[in-house]
């Protein structure tokens, strides 16, 4: 008993997760899941309560997505993210309490809102290709390039320009605190 407790709590945290906060939904829909769980128990005994009711959460909510979001039914490989994301930007829970995972009573604003919050994903990758170019700085780079190579030949120069520079921010310090 412990454990079909502990399967109930589960699944009871996962819908919670999901924003499902009613609790009349969602003790129909617990009751619904852990009655499929016990069904497969009985089959196989060795298998854990808990790990069931997951697996029966996962394998309803799979079949509601691809019910609701793809016209003829058919799962396909990211229905249950791409379901999740849509029943959240849609608001689902909120405005429609009692629609999810409801099989027979789906409104049609929720299909519908459900349908238009779905993301389609943009084309395939294509294999593409980039020669490398050389990067153009321009002719202000070249001249202080060419500059910077005179420096480096004439050390005397290079000193002087310096001293040029300390001197002129020292006088321009003087004469702007006078």
């Amino acid at each position: 008993m412990e454990a079909w407790n502990a399967a109930y709590v589960r699944v009871e945290d996962y819908l919670r997760a999901h924003r499902i906060h009613n609790r009349l939904h969602q003790s129909r829909l617990i009751q619904d899941i852990l009655e499929r769980a016990a069904q497969r128990h009985a089959a196989q005994p060795t298998l854990d309560p808990t790990t069931l009711a997951a697996e029966e959460t996962e394998t309803l909510m799979d079949a509601w997505f691809a019910a609701v979001l793809t016209p003829s039914g058919h799962a396909q490989e990211r229905i249950a993210i791409d379901g999740r994301l849509a029943l959240l930007l849609c608001d689902g829970p909120e405005k429609w309490p009692y629609a999810f995972l409801d099989e027979k009573n789906i409104p049609a604003e929720f299909s519908t809102a459900l349908k238009a919050s779905s993301m389609q994903a943009g084309p395939d990758m294509v294999v593409s290709s980039m020669v490398p170019r050389p990067i153009d700085l321009g002719p202000i780079t070249e001249a202080a390039g060419e500059t910077l190579e005179r420096f480096e030949q004439w050390p005397i120069l290079r000193t002087l320009f310096l001293w040029l520079i300390f001197t002129s921010a020292l006088a321009g310090i003087f004469y702007a605190t006078r």
